[in-house]
């Protein structure tokens, strides 16, 4: 376990995104962190309940301009909220200082630095950095997680993907390069910085595939499943936009390896939910759903759950979970990740 003199002081880096705010809650109610600076891309100084008034009371904090890319003194520990190819331009500032930190952008997700400058088109200027990062999903890199001062926190579409179809890869039973990936995401997903396709009359009673074939979620997904599984892995990821606030539901579809099998052992239901019960058995915040139970995105919203259910085909093993967007897709995630870097009860803050 990692000591500090009192409180672990944390810093927030964009400390304006709905990330940060939700970040911010976490953090008020985790008894060993004091929140002692709060970032900001803009120059007048605000306090953060001005941003943010749910926080009046609660948080009242001043905001500093991170435009200097000056460290503060005041802090043993950092979470960077900045966008893609933005976070890189701070991190190594702060790793330099021996500050740890928790990148929420994609800068620091690929150990193939040329896999990330093909989908994000612009050179990435920290190698060591991405080299030496650790992909921030604790159920699958707990240990790695426990050693590093880096942690590239992973996307929400990558993380209800990711742990639906861990065990499958894992254990050989699907086939790697032939997965369907359906995900549907609330309005946050996109962001706060506003945008015509986010605005009211043009989400609101709709929904529409954005994306096809292009997301940037569809190569940290394989990357890391490939990482993992040490195979190719390959999906046809097709993410939607539904009129909901938060959430995330993932409905995969997997090629069962059957015609691998004899006759008599051909995967079934009860084989398939033992595995992900062993597999996640152990796992604080994995829920799997028994018989006949679905995963529902009001069951995850504000909390740091994934919920997860299997059902067995013909021609397919189906997949579903659900995760809030904002939370086990980003700031819970990244709460949980420190509690594991500082060697804190991995729950602490979160239940």
């Amino acid at each position: 376990m990692v000591t500090f003199l009192n409180m672990l002081k944390v810093g927030i880096i964009g400390a304006t995104a709905y990330t940060s705010l939700e970040l911010i809650k976490i953090l008020l109610r985790h008894p060993e962190v004091k929140i002692t600076y709060l970032g900001v891309r803009r120059t007048d100084r605000p306090r953060i309940s001005d941003i943010f008034p749910t926080l009046k009371n609660l948080l009242d904090l001043r905001c500093d301009t991170i435009e200097q890319k000056e460290v503060p003194e005041n802090i043993d520990f950092a979470f960077i909220t900045l966008p893609p190819t933005i976070s890189m331009q701070y991190v190594p500032l702060f790793i330099q200082r021996g500050i740890k930190i928790i990148d929420f952008s994609a800068d620091y997700r690929f150990r193939d630095k040329s896999l990330y400058e093909r989908w994000y088109k612009i050179q990435h200027t920290d190698s060591k950095g991405i080299e030496t990062a650790v992909y921030g999903l604790p159920e699958l890199f707990r240990e790695e997680i426990r050693k590093t001062n880096l942690i590239g926190n992973p996307g929400c579409y990558t993380t209800a993907t990711i742990l639906a179809l861990a065990p499958l890869l894992m254990k050989g039973l699907v086939f790697p390069e032939d997965i369907i990936v359906d995900a549907k995401s609330g309005v946050s997903g996109r962001g706060r910085e506003p945008r015509e396709d986010t605005h009211y009359c043009e989400c609101n009673e709709n929904i529409e595939a954005y994306s096809v074939g292009g997301h940037r979620h569809s190569p940290e997904i394989e990357h890391i499943l490939s990482i993992k599984t040490n195979q190719k892995v390959s999906i046809q990821f097709v993410p939607h936009l539904v009129p909901m606030n938060r959430g995330i539901l993932c409905t995969i579809y997997a090629k069962p390896k059957h015609e691998m099998r004899p006759a008599s052992m051909i995967l079934s239901d009860n084989e398939v939910n033992k595995l992900y019960k062993e597999f996640y058995g152990n796992e604080p915040f994995i829920r799997l759903k028994e018989g006949n139970e679905m995963p529902k995105t009001k069951e995850v919203i504000y909390t740091n759950f994934c919920d997860i259910a299997t059902k067995v085909t013909e021609s397919r093993i189906v997949v579903l979970s659900a995760i809030d967007n904002l939370i086990k897709g980003a700031s819970g995630q990244a709460v949980q990740n420190m509690n594991v870097m500082c060697g804190f009860d991995e729950k602490m803050g979160l239940l």
